[in-house]
């Protein structure tokens, strides 16, 4: 089974038999320089740190960015790195490692626009399908989304409020979700305990970001 580690904000690492994939470092406090893959959801700087990818980056480290962040990583991350651009609604496989991308967006709110092509992914790692879900409201794509494990953002703002999170994740039904992107810069720590509250009791529920 993966192991599955949630730093600040939505700052993740999967170490999984497919290898090291982290989803937008972010005030990363160790330089482990392991990642296999790094996935990028969207341009925000809390979740394009050019300074934080470079702490767990290795020379042969493998990006995936939204088309739309293409230019800013080439010059960010170096002429030399190998990087994929990616938009909603695709699979791919990069690095060995099977995803989907799914859209990544705002309802009624304009910090995430549809347009902008902003992504979560679907991962296949380890026999189970791990879905990140980037900056993101309940919307109908996320609503769409199979997975058995489910991270996603509760703090309100920019993205659901642990109640909306919660209806999310009642809906896709995963065995286990973890929230993310709350107690920092957006939300408080107490979201999390509305989140596990108001998630059906056949859903797991593992608070990483205390």
């Amino acid at each position: 089974m993966a192991d599955i580690r949630v730093f600040t904000q939505s700052s993740i690492r999967i170490a999984c038999t497919e290898g090291v994939v982290y989803f937008d470092p972010f005030r990363m406090d160790a330089e482990p320089h392991d990642a296999d893959l790094v996935l990028i959801t969207h341009d925000h700087y809390d979740h394009f740190s050019p300074e934080d990818i470079e702490r767990v980056r290795r020379a042969d480290t493998v990006f995936v960015v939204p088309t739309r962040l293409e230019s800013q990583a080439r010059e960010a991350l170096g002429d030399m790195a190998e990087i994929h651009t990616v938009v909603p609604g695709e699979h791919h496989q990069v690095a060995g490692v099977d995803f989907d991308t799914v859209a990544s967006y705002n309802i009624g709110k304009a910090f995430h626009p549809k347009s902008a092509g902003w992504v979560g992914y679907v991962l296949k790692v380890d026999g189970q399908r791990v879905y990140v879900a980037g900056d993101t409201d309940a919307t109908p794509e996320a609503k769409a989304v199979t997975c058995d494990v489910a991270l996603v953002p509760i703090g309100g703002t920019y993205t659901m409020d642990a109640r909306e999170a919660a209806g999310l994740v009642n809906a896709i039904a995963p065995k286990l979700a973890i929230p993310t992107h709350y107690g920092s810069i957006v939300g408080r720590m107490g979201d999390a305990d509305d989140f596990a509250a108001a998630v059906n009791p056949g859903i797991k529920v593992e608070v990483q970001i205390r």
